[in-house]
């Protein structure tokens, strides 16, 4: 009967403090994403648009490593015997894509691009726990940056 007790609670508290931690992460994605909206144009084509002579290009990148909590690996487990959309990982993948490619966007800002071209992304699980669940996964963005003349110094 103690150990029902305690995956209760688990449970409960993995509900309550993950559900917190997504809120306040979407939420801290959205003020970021309307800050950088008009500041940096992503261009997804392998070539960039006609820019005037002069930019400068450099790598940028972003990474972000999120962990799932123990409530979404619970309902992933029981996804899992009935199979189906598990949509418990759904919202941990768009939060890590999303914050992946704003810090990228905000390391070229950094440099004084003004546009982003070939946007990549790779994923990784990073972290397999008992049974091979994922307990962990790595999203990566990378593009070209595109330094306009003026914000290169020359």
């Amino acid at each position: 009967m103690a150990d029902l007790i305690v995956f209760v609670v688990l449970l409960l508290l993995g509900y309550g403090f993950g559900q917190w931690a997504e809120k306040r992460h979407y939420r801290s994605i959205r003020e970021r994403e309307a800050r950088l909206r008009r500041r940096i144009l992503l261009v997804q084509s392998k070539y960039p648009p006609q820019v005037g002579g002069g930019h400068r290009s450099q790598l940028v990148t972003g990474s972000v490593v999120v962990s799932v909590d123990y409530f979404k690996r619970f309902l992933a487990g029981l996804r899992n015997l009935f199979g189906g959309r598990v949509k418990s990982y759904e919202s941990l993948v768009d939060r890590a894509r999303r914050e992946a490619i704003l810090r990228m966007q905000e390391q070229a800002l950094g440099l004084g691009a003004d546009q982003v071209v070939n946007l990549k992304l790779e994923t990784a699980s990073i972290y397999k726990g008992r049974r091979q669940a994922i307990g962990s996964i790595e999203v990566l963005a990378y593009g070209t940056a595109l330094v306009p003349p003026a914000a290169a110094g020359a």
